[in-house]
């Protein structure tokens, strides 16, 4: 807890936000011209950033307590519900951990500096799941929680189509890699289904979008969280590292199985059973054949990755203004569109709008390469780890997988019993 503390106290202090304010009143147009709307929550002062930062470390803190210390289901919600009004519909969604994947990606890329404010929204939550697990997604992260409040009717989802699906947060996470790097697009924010809620607003699509995912959200335990988001998958990543981690008992477990029916998830595991010689064996055989397996996969994701490349890239507004101008000087099309009508206006060569498209498609014809490349590797790793049988003697929380949401505590007949619950003390008893 103290090494958790001293680097957070490290970040807090050296956090100084990056974003602008605006600093001048709009124009005063005679020609009945009237400013855009803006889709984002405009730049805040420094104060207000620095405070968004206190506000998710303090919150953080609050779940590492309710998770791993206190084990209150009872906390966890309270905390959810205010993290839900205060990141989503106070803070509209912005910044967010989650979003911020994007901007350190554009700085490394070389697009931009990284604002400090998101580089912190980006690490603390990872800094804290090495130490207690995903206690992030518990109770602090606002997509999670508006998930988590409409959950009534969970059904559990088939291994067979789990597993398969298990695998978009990292090709997710690849993409929105590329396209923030190369400076085309920020999917994450584009395509997030919530954001449209928080702010009240939005394009027809993404309403759908996210209405979709609330009403499935019934029924699948955080479809979004479990099967798309990005962020996730980092903290799944550095969550086994995790000093503490949650526990379905605090103490011995008597195999009721009460804890495997309360998660709505699919991350309890259950105890395995001891596996005879000739299994081990073939086993063995089939983690070499994988393993073998896993040069050839990066191979052919990194050619296809190649090939798709100028496909790819067709989705830069760069390349679409290129692509559009040449077709219009070519005779290929009839008028003009909105872009290439004010590239016109700028007196500028039509040279210099294929250069600017040819540099961007030099990018992701790197990009895209080493893009299908980490499909690849992300295949073959899932069918390996898919492979790997670890022993196990109880019910556990998968380390990995738990968001740490406390339902199993309140199940857990011995947990309770530890409150004075005359029913699952009388349960314990019976299982001696």
């Amino acid at each position: 807890m103290r090494r958790a503390i001293l680097c957070l106290s490290l970040l807090f202090c050296s956090s100084i936000a990056a974003f602008g304010v605006e600093r001048f009143p709009a124009p005063d147009f005679t020609t009945g011209h009237k400013l855009p709307v803006t889709s984002q929550p405009l730049p805040r002062p420094d104060i207000f950033n620095s405070l968004d930062i206190s506000v998710l470390a303090i919150a953080l803190l609050l779940a590492v307590y309710l998770v791993i210390f206190r084990r209150s289901r009872r906390g966890i919600v309270g905390l959810t519900i205010f993290s839900l009004v205060y990141f989503g519909f106070y803070r509209q969604g912005c910044v967010c951990p989650i979003g911020a994947i994007q901007n350190v990606a554009l700085a490394v890329g070389g697009g931009s500096r990284l604002p400090m404010v998101a580089g912190v929204f980006f690490l603390l939550p990872i800094l804290f799941a090495m130490f207690a697990g995903r206690v992030f997604c518990a109770a602090v992260c606002p997509l999670g929680a508006a998930q988590d409040v409409v959950l009534r009717k969970p059904v559990r989802v088939p291994p067979w189509l789990a597993e398969p699906l298990s695998l978009l947060p990292w090709i997710y996470l690849g993409g929105a890699v590329l396209y923030a790097a190369t400076g085309t697009t920020f999917l994450i924010c584009r395509y997030d289904p919530f954001v449209a809620f928080f702010r009240l607003g939005g394009s027809n699509g993404m309403v759908i979008f996210g209405a979709v995912m609330l009403i499935l959200g019934v029924f699948v335990g955080r479809p979004y969280c479990r099967f798309l988001c990005p962020y996730g998958a980092l903290l799944r990543l550095v969550s086994p590292l995790a000093k503490w981690r949650v526990t379905v008992t605090p103490d011995k477990c008597i195999q009721c199985r009460l804890c495997e029916d309360s998660c709505p998830f699919g991350e309890i595991k259950f105890p395995t059973p001891q596996e005879n010689a000739a299994n081990r064996y073939e086993g063995k055989g089939r983690l070499a054949a994988l393993l073998a397996l896993l040069p050839v996969m990066i191979a052919i994701g990194t050619g296809l990755g190649y090939l798709g490349s100028l496909q790819m890239s067709r989705l830069s507004p760069a390349v679409q203004l290129a692509e559009r101008v040449w077709m219009e000087e070519h005779g290929k099309v009839k008028g003009t569109t909105l872009q290439s009508q004010s590239f016109t206006k700028l007196g500028q060569p039509n040279a210099m709008a294929y250069r600017s498209a040819l540099d961007i498609q030099k990018k992701f014809r790197i990009g895209s390469t080493v893009f299908g490349g980490w499909v690849g590797l992300v295949i073959g790793l899932k069918l390996i780890f898919l492979s790997i049988k670890r022993r196990r003697v109880d019910y556990e929380a998968d380390t990995a997988g738990c968001v740490g949401c406390g339902r199993c505590y309140w199940s857990c007949p011995v947990e309770r019993a530890r409150f004075g619950d005359l029913e699952a003390i009388q349960l314990l008893e019976e299982h001696g």
